[in-house]
């Protein structure tokens, strides 16, 4: 991989917190919880997605790619 190039887990990484972005836009604007929405609120599920998008937060912040 010449330096520079993205790899797969920054790519998750990158669309895991775009998706928390947009999460909280629509927490923001309109009070809804598309995670929640979906895998019901604070269920199993969406609190591992809500764990994923900080720990991607977090890869991206300390990544040096």
């Amino acid at each position: 991989m010449a330096k520079g190039d993205k790899g797969t887990v920054w790519w998750i990484a990158f669309v895991l917190v775009i998706i928390g972005g947009l999460n909280w836009a629509l927490v923001g604007i309109l009070k809804w919880d598309l995670v929640a929405a979906i895998f019901g609120e604070l269920s199993v599920l969406s609190r591992i997605i809500y764990i994923l998008v900080g720990i991607s937060a977090l890869y991206l912040i300390f990544s040096k790619k």
